[in-house]
Order: C-alpha cells, then structure tokens, then sequence
C-alpha cells in the first residue's frame, strides 16, 4: 500500500544492538580536512560537546550519548564525521561513527548499554566538513537552482574534539521515573504529562488512525466496524449525570398509553465528537434571533461544547457546519529536518468534510482555523488520520478516487492529493484498509417481481483501483437478495452481508470465491436483523430479533448467543428486538432493545445492554429503549426514547464520613461508630452508594420510576463495604 503508507522515518544508522541518530544524508559523507587547494569563503572554528546521562549507570542498563557542536549552521545543512570514542574498563575500545547530524542544529544521539562494571571513557571527535559553494536543499548541494533550494557559499567547519570525560558503571541498577498505574478511582482532564503510561486509556471519540498494537484479531482501522480502541467503557450502569433533549413518556388523557414524539425516531441526543473529556454536540434550543429589525424567540441549531463528566456547557456556537471528526496532525511541521517528534506545534482539531468544504475548528474555543475549498470534491471519508478518501464523478460512470490530506493549512487541494486514479465504484464502498480493497453491491431486479431477486458483488483495489471480481448471488430464489447494505462489512480479508434467508454470506476479498455460509440463528426471529453490523476480536456482531449473535470471522460458526428473558406477552417475536447501532470498546458490546416500526403503546422492558463482547456474558443493563453514542475517558452517553433524557454512564464522586457521640471514652467501652457513604454524582447528589449488583436496581428507582426493590420486587438492595 504504498500510496497509502506515507509516513517519514528519521535517518539512522546500525550499530550493532545499539542505533544512532542524525539527519538525513549529507554531502561530504564522513567528513574530514579540508581539500587541498581550496580556499573557502568563510573558515570557522568549532567547539565539539558531549554529554550522557545517567551518571553513574547500573550494569546491563542503557545509557544516552548526545554529541554537537556549535556554532550552529545552517538549516539545509547537516554536519558529517562525528566519532564518539568509548573505552571501557578492560581497555577494550568501540568507536561509534561516522555519524550525521541534525540540519541546522548540528546535534546527533546514540544509546549504548553498559555490560561492564568500572570507570568508563569517552571522547568525541569532529573531522571537520567543507561545503562547496551551491544551492542547497536537504543537506545536498545542487549546481542549478531550484524550488526550495537556497544558495550558499563555500565554508569549512574546522575539526574538534571533546576531552575525555567519565562515565561509571556501577553493580546497582539507577531506577528510573515510577510507573504510573492506571487510575481505578475517578479521574479528571487534564492528564499530567507524568501519568505517561494512562495513554493507552485515553482515547478520544470517533477515532479514525491507524492502531499499531490492535487487540488480537482486530482490524488496525477501527473506523469502519463501530470499535473504539484506547477508551475504558463503564463496567456498571452507574449514572453520573443526565439531561432532557426531547419531550417524551406517556401522554395520557386522550393519547392514553401512547408515548410523545416518534418513540423510535432520531432524536440526536449524545454527542458525536469528544475529545480530551469535551463533548461536541449539534441541539436545537429557542433563542433571542433578530428577524426584519426585530428580535424574536425561535428554534435555532446550536453547535454545544460541554463536559464529559457533568454536563457543564463550556460554550455555544451557531452558523456552523458541525465538524464530525479529531485530526491530530502537527500543524507547524518539523521544526529540525529529520528529527523525531517535538512537542512544538502538536495539536489536534476538529473537522469538517461536507460541502465541498474543508473546514477545521480549535477544540478549546471552537474558532475556525481553517476553511478552504475541496472542489471539485464535495465530501470525503476521513479513514486514517490525517489522510481521508473521496469519489470523484467525471459523468458516463466514470469516477476517480482521491487519496488526500486533511494535513496543513494550504489553500490549493491539488497539493493535499496524494494519488487519483481511474476507480469502478461510484462511492468509496465498503472497505478493508488493512487489505486496500472496498466492496460495492448492486441489487438485481426482475421485471417481473419489481424488487430485488438476487446480487452483484463487485471488490476494486484502493491503491490501483482495478476491478478485481465480480459476482453475482443465485437468482433462482430470491433468497440471495441483501438483507441491507447496511449490514455489509469487509474485515480480516473478508467481505460479508446478511442475505433475505436471514444467513450470512462471505466471500475472500482478494479472489470473490465463496467462503461460507453462517449457521442458523433461530428460526425465524433470528433471520430479520438490525440494518447494522460491529466488528472486533475476530467476531462480527448480528442484532436480530431473537437477540445478539458473535459469529467467527473465520469460519461462519456462531461464538455465543445473547438472549435475555423476557415476559412472554410483552412483545410479538420470540425476544425483544435488537435493532439498534451498537458500540464496541474495552471489550465490551453496548447494544440497545429497538425496533424498526415502534408499536404504540412502546413495549416495556426495553433496556441498554453491556456484554462481554468475547463471550457473550451479560455485564448490565438498564432501562430504555435508544441508541448508544460516544464512548470515552470511561463514559458511555446513551440517548433513551422512554423518557427523552441522554443519561451518561460511569465513575463518579463519592463521599465519605464517620462519627461518634463520645469524644472520651474508658479503657475497654463500647463505641458507637456511625457514618455515610454517599454519591456526589450531578445525577445523585448525597444518595447512598450501592453495591455493582444492586447500582441497576439504584439508578432505576432514582431516575425511571421503579420500586426501590426492582421491577419484580425481588432484589435486596445492598451496600458498599467501609472499612
């Protein structure tokens, strides 16, 4: 995937089991005197230093070399010759060189590891370096001029040395900076930089890079498969706050049972950005708007930032195209040619891609940083940060794919184009960027039925865009009819969908031959599914209506199946429906009850459910038909039709309190002690803690009008533990 894979390593050399880092390749290469019968235009004296850390070293531990110069030279020029000398203590010596250096900042570095006990030497030496008169451009010199190169005359940079300084390496080990363990208690942003190992936990929502160390048999593109890694997902259906977004609930009177609003419609009521424990979210709020002179209270769209843990509105924004994904691309560039990463202009924005507009916001103030055109393109699919995919319609069915970078504050698009090429498919398809092939499906239709009787399933190449295979479905029954484009996915090679006889078809993405048919979910519930499909650990996740299926990526056999209880009469199928958008994170499946055409009065019982996404185990539940939608920092948010309110699961505050009446007491008395301990959570404030058991049990009576023990009267509410 080359056109893909556009990342730039620093240059390095191998020393062994030890590496060495500089610039990028230099002319001269190893450096040196100065040429006989050349006379430079500048002579400069050098002034060679070294430094390594830590001072002393345990044996078997690594030590840091930094060696430069000064002065510095210039930015399209790098150093060359450096030879870092080291004597150990048997008298045994090991030169490291010639190495290169940094442009512009002369610096170079290398690890070393200390395998002997004693006083340790080190020297470094420059050989000096002449620069011939030219136009330069990354540390080459050119004869001609040329875009970004800068001219410069003739220099020699005199050689010098270091003295020889002292390094010990002593039997102790030299601990380093403790380990900060990942917080188990309530946290809050923002993180300090010396709780560096909490990165793998604080991931942001929807995330769109690309995971160097995925969970095992998991895509290194999560985007696509409804996955959201680097995130912890609460364990407990623990409410930390909530807050109404739509009138909802049982109307009465006239209305009877019936409940307000679409019961099941699309209510938009979680956030679908958040980012460092800030949630970005579009509402619809009435407002003081100025209309012909005049100001009126109207319905206004309402761009929304506020905190993930409380609910607390940061600011509002109106007249904005609502950004719909993080890029965490360093604006400013490198600061230093061919260094690593510097904390100098990393950053990170929100984005827009729609209208045929790039636009960009400043996650803390929501101000506009960028907005620039993408014509002729008008949207495009951000599938690996910062780099996004769009179609291109040339008109006849002829399209172009465009591989771009949302990277940079440029004004002209055709610099962020990093390929275009000759592409099949009208829209990018359903795709495995692990593999660089997307999948497009067509229905075929029969004059005679005038719905769709079968399939087209056709695979293209991302990098090439070549039509790789093209096959159509059995036509003889009907049976081989997608079920819903929504249900197609492309994962681990392999590309499946749900059919109209309620079976998974998959085929191989690299060939289209035909891999397997799932096994038969119950019959005939288990055949209509949710227009929704999740992947991750190597299964992918059918909703149906006889509860959640886990089948295996490879082979088709269904994993485990999860399928509550329910009271009999309460619903028309053999399960409450399961037709909703789920979530994948942490190891955990949240899945919504839903359904597509809601009856009215709304079926009772619905609930949010958490399952172990590996085995199928019930984790929790609680009341209320919805949708899942963002997940983060620990958080869930969940928008339910029940009552209208998004509720925000997770950790929260608590607090603590212990007291006696006697202040003195005798040897040997009995005391008395009493105390609380109590929820602080927005939600809750000053209620009493419960148990993970009875906490569904706790939120329901609190905040959805059940009885203090349970629905069916049965449950013991129990305590939290003091000691």
């Amino acid at each position: 995937m080359a056109s893909f894979t556009l990342i730039v390593m620093p240059g390095y050399a191998q020393l062994g089991e030890d590496t060495a880092h500089g610039g990028t390749p230099q002319i001269p290469v190893t450096g040196g005197p100065l040429p006989a019968g050349v006379v430079p235009s500048v002579s400069v004296d050098s002034i060679a230093y070294l430094s390594f850390r830590p001072n002393p070293v345990g044996v078997g531990q690594t030590f840091l070399v930094n060696i430069w110069l000064q002065p510095p030279i210039h930015v399209e020029r790098g150093h060359t010759g450096y030879t870092t000398t080291i004597t150990k203590p048997d008298g045994t010596k090991d030169s490291i060189g010639p190495l290169i250096s940094y442009q512009g900042d002369t610096t170079a570095w290398f690890e070393y590891v200390a395998d002997q006990v004693g006083t340790w030497k080190l020297k470094f030496d420059f050989a000096g370096d002449y620069y011939p008169a030219g136009y330069y451009l990354n540390g080459i010199v050119y004869e001609t001029a040329g875009t970004g190169r800068v001219y410069l005359d003739s220099a020699y940079y005199k050689p010098a040395s270091t003295a020889e300084l002292e390094l010990t390496v002593q039997t102790d080990q030299i601990m380093s900076w403790p380990p900060s363990p990942l917080p188990t208690d309530y946290w809050t942003r923002p993180v300090s930089p010396e709780n560096r190992e909490w990165w793998t936990i604080l991931g942001d929502y929807p995330w769109t890079g690309y995971m160097k160390n995925p969970p095992q048999e998991t895509n290194h593109y999560a985007s696509n498969y409804k996955f959201t890694p680097y995130v912890q997902a609460p364990s407990t259906a623990h409410i930390v706050w909530k807050r109404q977004y739509a009138l909802s609930g049982i109307m009465g009177g006239d209305a009877g049972q019936k409940l307000f609003g679409s019961g099941e419609g699309s209510y938009a009521g979680t956030p679908n950005i958040i980012f460092e424990g800030r949630c970005y979210q579009t509402v619809t709020k009435p407002m003081l708007t100025l209309v012909n002179g005049t100001y009126r209270t109207l319905p206004v769209s309402v761009w929304q930032c506020y905190d993930l843990r409380n609910g607390q509105v940061n600011w509002e924004l109106t007249d904005v195209t609502a950004p719909t994904g993080i890029t965490y691309v360093t604006e400013s560039g490198q600061i230093v040619p061919g260094a690593t990463e510097s904390q100098v202009g990393l950053g990170a924005s929100l984005v827009a891609i729609s209208g045929g507009r790039l636009i960009k916001y400043h996650p803390y103030t929501g101000a506009v940083t960028l907005n620039v055109s993408i014509s002729p393109l008008t949207t495009g699919t951000l599938y690996k940060d910062p780099y996004a995919l769009s179609v291109q319609s040339l008109g006849g069915n002829q399209y172009r794919l465009i591989n771009w970078t949302t990277a940079g504050t440029g004004t002209d698009f055709t610099a962020r184009i990093m390929n275009n090429i000759t592409y099949p498919f009208s829209s990018v398809g359903t795709s495995d960027y692990e593999v660089a092939i997307a999948v497009s499906t067509a229905g075929i239709t029969s004059p005679g039925t005038g719905v769709a009787i079968g399939a087209r399933i056709m695979a293209a190449s991302l990098t090439t865009g070549q039509l790789l295979w093209n096959v159509t479905t059995d036509l003889s029954s009907g049976h081989q009819t997608i079920f819903s484009g929504s249900t197609a996915c492309a994962d681990h090679g392999k590309f499946t969908v749900r059919m109209n006889d309620g079976s998974w078809y998959c085929w191989d993405l690299y060939s289209g031959k035909r891999l397997w048919t799932s096994e038969s979910e119950d019959w005939p519930w288990g055949t209509f599914g949710a227009y929704n499909v999740a992947s991750a650990y190597g299964l992918f996740y059918d909703l149906t209506y006889a509860g959640v299926y886990a089948i295996d990526w490879n082979t088709g056999a269904i994993t485990w199946h999860y399928n509550p209880t329910y009271p009999g009469y309460e619903a028309p199928y053999s399960s409450y429906p399961f037709f909703a958008n789920p979530i994948v994170a942490d190891g955990k499946l949240y899945v919504t009850n839903a359904e597509h055409s809601p009856t009215a009065p709304l079926m009772r019982g619905w609930k949010l459910h958490c399952i172990n996404a590996t085995t199928g185990e019930g984790i929790w539940n609680i009341t209320g038909g919805g949708t899942v939608g963002a997940v983060a920092d620990g958080y869930i948010t969940f928008d339910s039709r029940y009552d209208g309110h998004m509720y925000v699961f997770g950790k929260g505050k608590s607090a603590t309190t212990v007291s006696t009446l006697q202040t003195v007491i005798a040897k040997g008395q009995t005391v008395m002690l009493t105390g609380t301990v109590l929820d602080q959570s927005p939600a809750q404030p000053d209620t009493p803690c419960v148990s993970k058991d009875s906490m569904t049990t706790q939120m329901e009576y609190l905040h959805m009008q059940h009885p203090i023990d349970g629905i069916d009267h049965n449950v013991q509410m129990t305590g939290v533990p003091v000691t």
